[in-house]
């Protein structure tokens, strides 16, 4: 089952340890890393594009030019209020309330900014596209270029969508089928293999205060090993 809406998140919360779900999404929610390289115009036009889906849905411009963020800052509102009602009213809200436009001093920095927000969706619009891909960590799915944008991926680019949101892209990526496999362990031993083993879960359990753990690991030492002495006790 894919993020949905709140009402799908709800569901999915409530049938959560009865069935298997990939994660309880949040607001789909959106950033931007661009340099004095970059359109202003396609970069607000990307903001709002992604502001529509919903009031509550965060929108971030990460930047190294001063320049570019007045500019941005400037042309974004002119942008809402020309769309339909329903998306203008979901874009002001979301523009208003959960916006930021965040200027720092070189790339390096704004990849840190961006590893820290570990957004959903992450566009890069700067040069050298490839030191981007390869410094970039915690993000959903990662849009390289003006030539590309977060609207593909939703509607036409054919990239897996659903995606990590409210952070979680820092230790998570988006839904595969990965998410549908069972991960398992298991383990054999050898008596002489486990002899270092036994022996430190002893102490470790002893250390803990549970004996009957520690107990376990002694009876296989005594068994296997009666001529021999072990400091079980730390």
């Amino acid at each position: 089952m894919g993020p949905g809406n709140q009402f799908v998140a709800e569901a999915k919360r409530i049938l959560y340890g009865r069935v298997g779900i990939d994660m309880i999404a949040g607001p789909t929610d959106s950033l931007i890393l661009a340099d004095e390289t970059a359109d202003a115009f396609i970069v607000a036009t990307d903001l709002v594009s992604q502001a529509e889906h919903g009031y509550n849905s965060p929108v971030w411009l990460v930047t190294s030019s001063n320049e570019l963020a007045e500019k941005v800052i400037e042309l974004v509102p002119g942008l809402i209020a020309d769309l339909p009602e329903t998306n203008r009213v979901n874009a002001e809200a979301a523009w208003r309330d959960y916006a930021e436009v965040i200027v720092c001093s070189d790339r390096e920095v704004m990849a840190a900014t961006s590893d820290e927000y570990a957004p959903e969706h992450l566009t890069v619009q700067a040069a050298d596209l490839d030191w981007w891909r390869g410094r970039l960590r915690c993000y959903g799915s990662l849009f390289l270029g003006e030539e590309t944008t977060v609207s593909y991926g939703d509607k036409a680019s054919g990239t897996n969508h659903v995606l990590p949101t409210s952070g979680s892209a820092r230790y998570t990526g988006g839904l595969s089928v990965h998410k549908y496999m069972k991960i398992v362990t298991w383990q054999q031993a050898t008596r002489e293999g486990a002899k270092d083993v036994a022996a430190a879960t002893a102490r470790i359990s002893r250390l803990e205060g549970m004996e009957a753990h520690a107990r376990a690991a002694d009876v296989r030492l005594q068994k296997y090993f009666p001529d021999e002495k072990f400091d079980l006790h730390l």
